[in-house]
């Protein structure tokens, strides 16, 4: 007994290439007819990585096209007054170099 299934041009093309497609198959009670959906996911390829502004001591200042990310990791052995002087300064610098690198952006 065979079955033919209905599948899109662009899944044929994907599947010819090698690619693993993933997605739905349905048989529609009615006419009989198997039919199968590709998944219309984003690809990995296309997704965009956070741009480096600055590597600090103790963390490290991105930016992403919408987004400004500031990390900060700091040692529970310093103490809390120490820690707070600490992640006060990495920020200051942190901003520091937010400001120049938009200056340079202008330029």
């Amino acid at each position: 007994m065979k079955r033919v299934i209905d599948i899109s041009e662009e899944v044929l093309e994907n599947l010819y290439k090698g690619k693993r497609v993933e997605g739905a198959m349905r048989c529609n009670e009615l006419t009989g007819e198997v039919t199968f959906r590709a998944y219309r996911r984003k690809s990995r390829s296309g997704m965009h990585r956070d741009r480096l502004v600055c590597q600090l001591e103790n963390g490290w200042l991105k930016e992403s096209p919408t987004r400004l990310k500031f990390f900060n990791s700091v040692k529970k052995d310093l103490g809390i007054p120490m820690t707070q002087v600490v992640m006060e300064r990495e920020l200051k610098t942190a901003m520091h170099e937010a400001e120049v690198e938009r200056i340079l952006e202008n330029y």
